[in-house]
């Protein structure tokens, strides 16, 4: 393991793969290493005593013969970077309180998306919304009848007291050309023409009463009053769709598919607005955090490959680069100097891919090669 939380590959640092020098000390500590070795090494004549003198130069030497192999196999394979899963969770929640009446996951399960999760108690929501759903019908029947005009046995009313003027219009036309004939001849006097002539005037006025009086009754209500009361269906419509969705929210559905994380509360439990009940974490959401040396970031770039080795998981798991960090970190000591650059890290971060996410999880230790 290197500072600042990345491994050198197989104990070498980049130093020793530039430096001639240094890719000979191996050979030089082997031919050291093997002498210690060799002269620990008890026969069978000896006894327990001279065993237990040698341990401290066993332990020794093989410390030091395993130093020769890990630096000798750096130059058989690239470099592997330390690091650790992260993942950004999703915290569902409901925005309204109330119980929990029904928890449909549990602690691991796999979701898919819109699929249920939990749902809070709602009879206070369902009754608003079946009110605001009868003061929409009240609403818009208030606006058919303003559009229908006049009931159909008031118009036969009107229609009934029209069909009488006309008769009595007709009667009066009659009279008046009685009295004119009459009054030719001298057996009438004036005056009694002329009050027929006005009563027929009378009933013909009457007759055009009654018959703008029935095409009013036919007519609906004036634009201004129709259009007031459009308003108002629009406003209880409106009513409705916030009852609805307040019930909504307290039935509570995964919005994307992923692992159930964990479940903070317990049906029966008071749930306050805005706090999570389930802890969800989408494949898309899993990545991986490790930190490379100053002399490797200016390497990296975002879109390059990546293999992630971890223990159980099998094959290695491709991977992106998604983020090199603009920030070094120093490793201890904090006095950077040029005998301490290589203390001086990067955090990069990568991203698997949705189908290979499943078998990596948070806090796993990983080991990253650069692609």
């Amino acid at each position: 393991m290197g500072v600042g939380g990345f491994a050198r590959p197989c104990g070498r640092s980049a130093e020793d793969a530039r430096d001639p020098a240094r890719r000979r000390l191996p050979r030089a500590a082997l031919g050291r290493a093997w002498p210690l070795w060799y002269q620990s090494t008890p026969s069978p004549a000896h006894d327990r005593t001279r065993l237990d003198a040698s341990e401290p130069r066993l332990i020794r030497a093989a410390a030091l013969l395993a130093a020769v192999a890990l630096a000798g196999c750096a130059e058989r394979g690239p470099a592997a970077y330390q690091g650790y899963v992260e993942g950004e969770f999703v915290n569902v929640a409901a925005p309204i309180a109330g119980r929990l009446d029904r928890l449909a996951v549990q602690r691991g399960d796999e979701v898919a998306a819109a699929a249920s999760l939990y749902a809070l108690e709602a009879a206070s929501e369902a009754a608003a919304q079946r009110q605001a759903a009868e003061q929409v019908k009240v609403a818009e029947a208030q606006l058919a009848d303003l559009k229908q005009g006049r009931r159909l046995p008031e118009q036969d009313v009107t229609r009934a007291l029209l069909a009488q003027a006309e008769a009595e219009a007709g009667r009066s036309a009659t009279q008046v050309a009685r009295d004119e004939a009459q009054f030719r001849i001298g057996g009438i006097a004036r005056a009694q023409l002329d009050d027929s002539r006005a009563a027929s005037a009378v009933a013909t006025a009457r007759v055009a009463q009654l018959a703008s009086e029935l095409a009013v009754a036919r007519l609906p209500s004036r634009d201004d009053q129709v259009k007031a009361q459009a308003a108002q269906v629009a406003a209880a419509r409106a009513v409705l769709e916030q009852a609805t969705w307040r019930l909504d929210q307290k039935s509570v559905l995964a919005t994307r598919a992923g692992r159930v994380y964990d479940t903070l509360y317990r049906e029966g439990e008071w749930v306050a607005a805005g706090s999570p009940v389930v802890r969800m974490l989408p494949p898309q959401n899993v990545k991986v955090r490790f930190f490379v040396p100053q002399a490797v970031v200016g390497e990296l770039k975002v879109g390059r490959g990546a293999a992630i080795r971890c223990d159980g998981c099998g094959a290695d798991i491709a991977a992106t680069l998604t983020y090199v960090s603009a920030e070094a970190e120093f490793t201890p000591p904090v006095i950077f100097s040029n005998e301490t650059k290589s203390k001086l890290v990067f955090m990069v971060e990568a991203r698997p891919a949705v189908a290979d996410a499943a078998r990596l999880h948070p806090g796993q230790p990983v080991s990253v090669q650069l692609k």
